[in-house]
């Protein structure tokens, strides 16, 4: 072996060196993880061979952009370029705004010159700017980036009564000392800028979020606050809100009569303390009775007479008349 390298450095030394299609034939069967060694050595040894690297590299923007969210409504592209200016030069950055109302949408773009300046960048993906700390991911993963990690919902808490005055700074202070976190805020109102009352957290590891949920001090900016995991958060707040075993009125069928909620009936009263829904009991559909047979045995009816006597403007008769022999009266106005 030693004698091979010894020739091949005398080759070189000579200008004897092998054509394309031999270092191809040569190249070709080697695996990628030591193609990466092979190149990464000789870059490390070779300026030009680094250059060449970089070059090739960062032709394609695909690997150079960066998608960045979690951005404050103030946020705009010039502020946005000047955090992430730090990594190297910036090629193209900005803030994306509605087309109707002009406003920030909470998220922009950064694409570096260099491909070295993104990945340096995704080292430390989040960033506090403006008071909100963005996240950034390759913009080719789409726009949920390393929250579409499987481990999310174990991740991710949602932080209620928080006070007006308690900034996403602040926020993000106080629940770091259950570890590291990976992206955080409160939720503002995107025309008055003001806090909504609640905001998220979400950690690098299930660990910490769980260690936050057991801390039995929940105290900040002089309130007692929420925390459990935006995922439960989210579903109880998308079901309807009823009871165990109360089903709504709607989705029973309704007797012909029935009262219905959010209905007007005339001449339909409800007893005091009557409320919807109310459990009802599952029925079979409604059916007629049987006919049940008379104890008594009918009679049959004489013919009816065919005179009759002179009726009032009302239509009533003024006398009597007789009917199968029996004096019928009729009442009296």
């Amino acid at each position: 072996m030693e004698d091979l390298k010894k020739r091949k450095l005398e080759e070189a030394a000579n200008g004897e060196c092998p054509s394309k299609e031999e270092l191809r034939v040569l190249i070709e069967p080697l695996p990628k993880a030591q193609l990466i060694d092979l190149l990464t050595k000789l870059g490390s040894q070779y300026p030009s061979i680094a250059q060449e690297i970089k070059s090739i590299a960062s032709v394609d923007p695909v690997h150079r952009k960066l998608f960045v969210r979690g951005l404050a409504w103030n946020t705009t592209s010039e502020t946005l370029r000047v955090a992430f200016q730090e990594h190297g030069e910036i090629e193209e950055g900005a803030v994306i705004h509605d087309k109707n109302t002009g406003k920030s949408r909470g998220y922009g773009f950064i694409t570096y010159k260099y491909m070295e300046s993104t990945q340096q960048a995704l080292r430390a993906p989040s960033k506090l700017i403006d008071g909100r700390l963005a996240v950034c991911n390759l913009a080719c993963e789409g726009l949920s980036g390393s929250s579409s990690a499987p481990d999310l919902a174990q991740r991710k808490l949602y932080i209620g009564s928080l006070s007006p005055e308690v900034t996403s700074e602040m926020l993000l202070n106080y629940f770091s000392r259950h570890g590291e976190i990976e992206e955080g805020s409160v939720a503002y109102d995107k025309d008055t800028n003001e806090s909504r009352g609640f905001g998220f957290v979400t950690y690098k590891t299930s660990e910490a979020a769980k260690k936050a949920i057991d801390d039995q001090e929940k105290t900040l900016g002089g309130r007692n606050i929420m925390v459990k995991y935006a995922d439960s958060h989210k579903s109880k707040t998308s079901q309807a809100s009823f009871s165990p075993g109360v089903v709504p009125m709607a989705a029973l069928p309704m007797a012909s009569g029935y009262v219905q909620p959010g209905k007007t009936h005339i001449g339909t009263t409800l007893p005091d303390g009557y409320t919807y829904p109310q459990t009802i009991a599952s029925y079979s559909s409604y059916q007629s009775p049987t006919t049940v047979p008379s104890p008594y045995a009918v009679q049959g009816h004489g013919p009816y007479p065919t005179s009759f006597t002179k009726k009032d403007q009302l239509g009533i008769p003024n006398q009597p008349m007789a009917m199968n022999n029996y004096p019928y009266y009729y009442p009296k106005q």
